[in-house]
Parts: C-alpha cells; structure tokens; sequence
C-alpha cells in the first residue's frame, strides 16, 4: 500500500489541529502555514474530512476547524480511508466463494490479498492522534505494534 498525498495531508492537517485542541477553531491558512501545506488543496482535504465526520467547521470571524471526537478517538486509518477510501492491498474484489474459481489459483491469491488489507487496516488503526500528539511532544514511541 501507498498513503496518497491527500492521506498524508490529511494526517498532517489533522495532527496540527490535535496538537493545538485547546485552542479555538483554527482557520485553514493557519494549518497551512503551520503544516507547509498548500492552501486550496487543504481546503479541499478538509471538506472530505468533515464529510466524513472526523471535523468540525465555523463560519465567520473567529471560525476555523476543530476535531470532532478527541484525538485519542482518530485513528491514522480514519483519516487516510476518509480521503483515500477502503484501505486495500488493491481493487481484486472479494475471495470468491464455494470453490467458483475462474482461473488457476485465483481464490487462493484474492484471500491473501483480502488478508493484507485487514492487516493494513488493523495497523493503521493502532495510531490513534492522541499517540501522535503524544510522540510530538517529546515521549517516546508507544511499544512495537
């Protein structure tokens, strides 16, 4: 698997708004200054993100985006699969069923395949943004995953 720009963008944009959750909403120039990220593609990355649930907007003066769960409650997995979709090891389709196998050896590999995507999925749900904001600040890496 390969994080796309948009997925490590979004990770980034996110552990910027974790890393300052105490304070107010943060404006989308502002998380592109502090991250290095362009502006109208993190506009963009932000809209899919509150799509899907992971933040929050206000308009007007004062306005900005906020976390809408705490950190601790992200996961790396979330933000990637919001902007990326279903995280996969590639578009095969399921395994399929009662031995109706088109070719040699298909359904062996679309099982192993299905399975390296769980794993993936697994993994990158182990990292939450509060681990993230955790590291940042100076604490040492959380035990092997």
């Amino acid at each position: 698997m390969k994080v796309s720009t948009r997925g490590d963008y979004a990770s980034r944009a996110l552990l910027s708004l974790a890393l300052h959750a105490e304070e107010q909403p943060t404006s989308v120039r502002d998380i592109a200054e502090r991250t290095g990220l362009p502006q109208p593609y993190l506009e963009q990355i932000l809209l899919a993100l509150k799509g899907a649930g992971l933040v929050r907007s206000k308009r007007g003066v004062g306005g900005g985006y906020v976390l809408a769960r705490p950190p601790a409650e992200i996961t790396l997995g979330q933000i990637v699969s919001a902007v990326d979709g279903p995280i996969a090891a590639g578009d095969f389709g399921p395994p399929h069923e009662n031995g109706a196998c088109a070719h040699e050896g298909q359904c062996v590999l679309l099982a192993v395949w299905a399975d390296v995507g769980q794993h993936m999925r697994q993994h990158l749900d182990s990292f939450t943004l509060g681990d993230m904001v955790h590291q940042a600040s100076g604490a040492p890496a959380a035990a092997t995953r």
